[in-house]
This record gives C-alpha cells, structure tokens and sequence, in this order.
C-alpha cells in the first residue's frame, strides 16, 4: 500500500496572517534572540549608547530574517509512504517506509520529519534529514506494533521546516494517510478429519450438475478434447452428431462460522478478555476452513453475513474469493459488541436450508437461546459449539475446575440437540480444543451408526 503526496515549502502568499504564521514558527533560540535585542536596544536608548542599539537591533533583526527567509522558501517536497504488509495479526509487526523527494531546484535546508500514529502502534516516529540536493530523495522506516486488533490509520507525514540557525521552525503537512489493518490472531489448527466430509467435497447426497438437468438426460455438443468415452450414443443417433454426457461436479463443503458479539454474553474486556479469544478462534477457524478446501462464510448474531450474497453468500478458494476471505478477516478487525438480545436473527438467516458445518463461538446463553441453538442444528449438517462462560473467565486459569452450573445445563441441552458442544476454560488453546471436538465427534457419529456431515 503506498501513497503519496507534495507539499510546498514556500506558503501561500495571499493567506491572511501569514506574518503572524512566520512568528509563531520562532523556537526557543529565536524568541530569546529577539527579546535580547529589544530590552539592547530600550537599554540603549535610556542610557544613550549607540553601539548598544546597533547591537540590540542585529540581536532582534536576525530570528525575523530568518522566519521571513523561511516562509518565503520555494522548494517543494514530495512525500510517500508504504506500508508492509498493510494487514497483520495483532501483536505482529508492519514497517512502514517513508520516501522524501526534493522536486525542487534548489537543495533543501534541515528537514525534519514526524508520522502521525495511534499510541497503540508505539510511540510517534521522527527523523531528520540533513540537506536534500535538488532532484534527491531520502528514505527511513519505522516498525509499528499492537496488541489491539482494529483499522488504525497512519498520517498524515508532517514536514517540519528550519533555518541554518535553528532561530525558526514552520510545519507543513500532508495530505494523505494510510489505514493499517490488525486482524485478530490466527491460531493454527491441525488438520482433523471432520467426520463424514471428504477433504474438499461436501455431503456424498449433495451434489450439482455442471450445467443443467440430469446426467444423460439432457447431453451436449461434442467439444474438441473432450473424452470419446463421454459419447452418449442414443443421444447422437437422436440429433445426427457427438454429443457427451454432462458431468456432475461436487458442491464444495461449506461452512458457516457463527460468532456471538452481544454485550450481555461477556464480561471483562482487553486482550486476553472471552470476546477476544471468541473473535481469535472464530478467524482461525475460517483460515482453517478455507485451507481445507471448504466454502465458509462468517455469521453474526446480527443476522449480518460476510462475505455477503454473492455465490450464495459463501467465499471458496478462488481469487474473488480470497478478496471475500480478506474481507472476513477485515470485519473481525473491527467486530465489536452488539446490543442484540439473542440469536433469533442468525437463525433466520441459517433456516434457509442445509448449511453444511456450523461452528459456532458463544458467550453466556440463557434457556431461550439455547433453544434457539438447538434448531439451529436443525439446518446445518454438523454442529460445533464452543461455549465461552462469563463467570469462569474472570477467575484465574488455576482456579477453574469446570464450567458453572448454568453453563452445564446449556451444554447439555446442546449436545442433547446434537451439538458437539465444549466448554471453554480461561487460557484453553483453541487446537485442544478442535481436537477434543473431532473426538467426540467421531463418538457422537460411531453410536449413533451412521456417517455425519
């Protein structure tokens, strides 16, 4: 990500109280000058001593010289910055490169630099470049760092403008900025077998047809390349030329990431909060499905869907997809608690059919949304719940023995539902946790005598 941008040294002529601009520039040095050189010269005049005027006046003329040579300066500065990369997970590091250019005629004078950024990124970068030749160009970077996921933006660069004799200082300043992108942690999974889906391909009963109808009930034209093997003979007899069987293709697996944001499933707040940890598995597990091949998409309790309408709402691993993958991640930067009550408007939006996997990531339930979970599982084909309580979160992880009797009542009714529901102590890694998911999974599967999705 780059942008970029000029600034003029020189200021704009007709800007009113542009004298007034010039003497607010004055530094430490310079105000001191231009005091000394007046009480010389009020001195000077009481005590009628011309060489102490002159002196007085050389002291005050010099810092309104300089301020004037300064403001009237015309060379001109161009500036980009680029980012790399312009997305990280929180607590990774972006470096940010910052290229000054001299487009002017005439070198510059003792330029200093200063990017404007968010404390959470660190401390604000500032640099000074010596004397800059005409046509030339300096660069310097700087690293930026949070633990906070978010959009945090960058700029705009700040060109801080000084004289030989450092009597005045003028701050120009650009136009452009940058937007830097901290995306929550992403946890690597381990590629466990989900029971009853293969590697890329959904339900061995859903399938779709390439194109339209059913094999060998509505074939196609003979295409060059395509195998003799194809031909559908009592077709070609019928139409007088080749004609081939469609294939049918596999639907890819999908799967659907349900996190729950509202404000009243959660306590506590900051990194290592529930909702966090919530919005960190919920980005790892669309990154794992993703690499597994599968279509997912991510679902809140708002009803809200991401990447959208578009291919049924879902992203798989083409290039448009992968945008729509990076647009998941970029809502997870940002998420943020809601003031729904429940997941009634999630369920509208999952009642619409089969929806493959659902894994879900909530905060406390009460009785009523746990039912509304349970028919939930009713239009997924497998169901994972990871349910985060409120009250174990705020004791610490030595002092966990399992989750309260409120969340044990929840996970129950869950897995009496068919959910693959877990308990999620405070400080638990998410990969445990998928195994011990795929575990029960393929019990679940085994005593029931049949194949889940």
């Amino acid at each position: 990500m780059t942008t970029a941008g000029a600034v003029h040294a020189e200021g704009d002529r007709g800007e009113r109280g542009g004298v007034r601009t010039a003497l607010a520039g004055l530094t430490t040095r310079g105000r001191s000058f231009l005091a000394a050189g007046v009480a010389a010269a009020v001195c000077a005049y009481v005590l009628g001593q011309s060489d102490l005027l002159r002196v007085g006046l050389l002291l005050a003329v010099l810092p309104l010289v300089c301020a004037a040579v300064l403001y009237r300066t015309r060379y001109r500065v161009a500036g980009s910055r680029r980012l790399s990369p312009g997305r990280v997970p929180a607590g990774s590091e972006a470096r940010v490169h910052l290229r000054m250019e001299n487009v002017s005629r005439m070198p510059t004078g003792l330029l200093m630099l200063q990017d404007r950024v968010p404390y959470v990124l660190g401390p604000r970068p500032r640099f000074v470049l010596d004397r800059v030749e005409a046509g030339g160009h300096r660069e310097v970077s700087y690293r930026v760092r949070s633990d906070l996921r978010g959009r945090y933006p960058l700029g705009p660069l700040q060109l801080r403008l000084s004289d030989p004799f450092g009597m005045c200082e003028l701050t120009r300043s650009f136009a452009t900025y940058d937007t830097l992108t901290v995306i929550p942690r992403v946890e690597p999974l381990p590629p466990v077998r989900l029971t009853g889906e293969a590697k890329g391909y959904g339900d061995g009963r859903q399938r779709s047809l390439a194109l339209a109808g059913d094999d060998d009930v509505i074939p196609r034209g003979y295409r060059y390349g395509d195998d003799l093997r194809r031909v559908h003979w009592r077709s070609t007899a019928r139409y007088g030329e080749l004609m081939v069987r469609r294939e049918e293709q596999p639907q890819r697996a999908r799967c659907t990431v349900l996190l729950d944001t509202r404000a009243v499933a959660y306590t506590g707040a900051g990194p290592d909060s529930a909702f966090e940890w919530a919005v960190s598995g919920a980005a790892s597990v669309l990154v794992h499905m993703l690499e597994r091949g599968f279509s997912v998409r991510l679902l809140t309790d708002t009803g809200s869907s991401v990447p959208g309408e578009g291919s049924d709402g879902f992203a798989g691993a083409s290039q448009q997809s992968a945008d729509a993958a990076g647009l998941m991640m970029d809502t997870l930067a940002v998420v943020d608690h809601s003031d729904e009550a429940g997941l009634s408007r999630a369920y509208d939006v999952l009642r619409g059919g089969n929806e493959g996997l659902l894994v879900a990531f909530l905060g406390d339930l009460d009785e009523e949304q746990a039912a509304v979970l349970a028919r939930m599982r009713q239009r997924s084909g497998g169901a994972i719940a990871f349910l985060l309580d409120g009250e174990s979160w705020l004791r610490e992880p030595a002092d966990v023995a399992g989750p309260s009797d409120g969340s044990g009542e929840r996970l129950r009714m869950l897995r009496e539902a068919g959910w693959t529901a877990l308990a999620v102590p405070r400080g638990t890694p998410l990969e445990e946790l998928w195994r011990q998911a795929d575990r029960e999974r393929s019990g679940l599967t085994a005593a029931s005598g049949g194949e889940g999705p």
